[in-house]
């Protein structure tokens, strides 16, 4: 047995009328949306809307084409059917509203609309709804063919059909519109593009900002034309800005989201399209097909502005990646072309100054890179004295691009760094010195074993560096596992247990610098218990510099060693 829906109107209107719309502002968009869209299908070259305010109403007025009593019932009276269908006559895209419910935004602002209506060769009728749902069809007084909207104010909303509010959202939504709207016998449309010209005025007024440049956008299969400003400064990556766009000359909003990429955060867009379609409440575009068009191809001629920019003005390049490299390296993940891009012209930071990828592959050969910003300040002296060229790829986006270029060219070589690697270009101590020093290396380690680290002495360079605590990624994977297990409950221990069933890595390494002069007064204490307090704290400085994780029990060793040397300090003082 099949049943038919029951429909409360007066919530379908609160509905449409209260919930679609962000505001209730838009109801002046939506009434010249409808007039537009009249004296479009009359074909007229000489449209005209005239808006008139006062204290009683709002009259929107317009020579289109009228409509019908059977029309009035059928698009006036039915929710979702829009009077622009084609078994009228003509095209759909040809219109602005899709969706017969652009006259309900009314109901925001008043509680009455009446719609005096003549269509040639008929007579005239007059319409009237209520936003309780119900509504009224009677014979209107003979006019000239077009339609007249009038809305009573609610009480409480006066001001938004005022003269003055009226104008400025007639100004701000239709003054690109191809027919002549006046507001009490003003003007307020120009037909004419002012991104066409004037750009950067343009700009500073709708933006409130000066572009670093301008690109033409231009995609014809979107009727879309337009323009990208280029922000003169660094905005929030996450901050996704908003667009103008215009459909049909008519602004569908201010603030429209996912017309560009996201790697294309630094350019705020106008375009007007004549292809492209709205939501049904106009204030956001639909995702399809030609909208995913429309934003590759604006994505195209983006990476081309910065092609050409490469070529023919490298130093304003350089400039605009000052501010906004962010958002080019984004693009470098899966272009090849703006890889190449950063590769020639992005500054990296590297223990031998700022140079771009290409100027290091040129110098060293390999590009070595570490992988965190920590891991490169503490090994970037370190390595700089073995003349190995070292990247710091801890900053965004840096150690991927590094990686994808050797997957782009295998002529590139790449490799991170492990810390570990350092300890084979340091210098071995000679035998001699190495049998000289196996007691203190004993007492060392018994003191450091209880942490799992080995203690390795070592002569490297610069010697101002007394230690340096290295640990392989595999290691620092291990520390982590471990702290995680023993912090899990006994349903995750148990499953971390079975994954840590693998052999242990090689312990971190404390490498003593006997280059440096403290270190080699240490290695000749004579007393065990103040050679232990020396590398305990060596190895705390070790940490600390090296930004690495302190555990609780390197915490109590720092507490220990520092009060231990500092009370051999005081009775040495005492005993004097």
């Amino acid at each position: 047995m099949s049943n038919t829906f029951q429909v409360d109107l007066r919530g379908i209107v609160d509905l449409l009328s209260h919930h679609l719309y962000a505001s209730p502002r838009v109801y002046v968009r939506e009434l010249l949306q409808n007039a537009v869209d009249a004296i479009t299908a009359t074909a007229s070259e000489d449209g005209r809307v005239e808006i008139t305010t006062g204290a009683d109403a709002l009259r929107v007025s317009d020579n289109g084409i009228g409509l019908t009593e059977a029309q009035v019932h059928e698009l006036l009276a039915t929710i979702g059917r829009s009077s622009k269908r084609d078994e009228l006559g003509f095209a759909r895209h040809e219109f602005l509203g899709q969706f017969g419910i652009g006259l309900l935004s009314c109901f925001l602002v008043a509680d009455e609309i009446r719609v005096h209506t003549r269509r040639a060769g008929a007579p005239a009728v007059l319409w009237t709804g209520y936003s309780d749902g119900r509504y009224e069809v009677r014979p209107g007084e003979d006019r000239e063919p077009g339609t007249t909207v009038t809305l009573l104010p609610r009480r409480g909303v006066e001001t938004l059909l005022s003269g003055a509010t009226v104008k400025e959202l007639a100004e701000l939504y239709g003054s690109l519109l191809p027919v002549t709207v006046e507001v009490d016998g003003v003007p307020v449309t120009s037909g004419e593009l002012p991104w066409k010209t004037g750009r950067e005025a343009y700009c500073q007024r709708v933006f409130g900002f000066t572009p670093f440049d301008v690109v033409e956008i231009n995609v014809p299969e979107a009727g879309l034309t337009g323009a990208a400003f280029v922000l003169p400064t660094a905005v929030n990556p996450a901050a996704r800005g908003g667009h103008r766009v215009y459909l049909k000359r008519m602004l569908l909003a201010e603030n429209i989201e996912g017309l560009l990429p996201e790697w294309a955060f630094f350019a705020r867009c106008v375009v007007d399209s004549t292809e492209l379609r709205p939501t049904a409440s106009r204030e956001a575009l639909y995702e399809d097909g030609l909208l995913d068009d429309v934003r590759d191809a604006i994505a195209d001629q983006l990476r081309g502005w910065l092609v050409r920019l490469a070529a023919t003005d490298p130093r304003r390049l350089a400039r605009f990646l000052g501010v906004h490299h962010l958002g080019v390296k984004a693009l470098a993940l899966h272009d090849d072309e703006m890889l190449r891009l950063v590769e020639q012209w992005w500054p990296m930071e590297t223990n031998m100054g700022r140079v771009t990828l290409a100027e290091f592959r040129e110098r060293h050969g390999v590009i070595r890179y570490a992988a965190t910003t920590d891991e490169f300040h503490q090994l970037s002296a370190v390595a700089a004295a073995q003349d190995i060229g070292l990247i710091n790829g801890g900053y965004v986006y840096d150690a991927d691009i590094i990686e994808r270029l050797a997957t782009v060219d295998r002529t590139v070589r790449v490799e991170r760094l492990e810390p570990t690697d350092l300890t084979t270009r340091f210098s071995s101590l000679d035998a001699e010195t190495e049998l000289r020093l196996r007691p203190f290396l004993a007492v060392a380690q018994r003191r450091l074993d209880k942490l799992g680290c080995e203690v390795v002495i070592r002569a490297y360079d610069p010697a101002t560096v007394p230690a340096l605590y290295l640990v392989s990624r595999a290691a620092a994977f291990h520390d982590e596992f471990t702290t995680s297990r023993d912090k899990a409950d006994d349903l995750w221990g148990g499953v971390l247990d079975a994954l840590s069933q693998v052999a242990a890595p090689e312990r971190p390494q404390l490498v003593l610098n006997h280059r440096n002069p403290l270190v080699r007064r240490v290695l000749g204490l004579a007393d065990p218990e103040l050679a232990g307090l020396a590398v305990e704290s060596l190895y705390g400085q070790a940490l600390m510099l090296g930004h690495h994780p302190i555990r609780p029990a390197d915490a109590a060793l720092l507490n220990t060693s520092f009060l231990g040397l500092l009370n051999r300090a005081v009775t040495a003082e005492e005993q004097k």
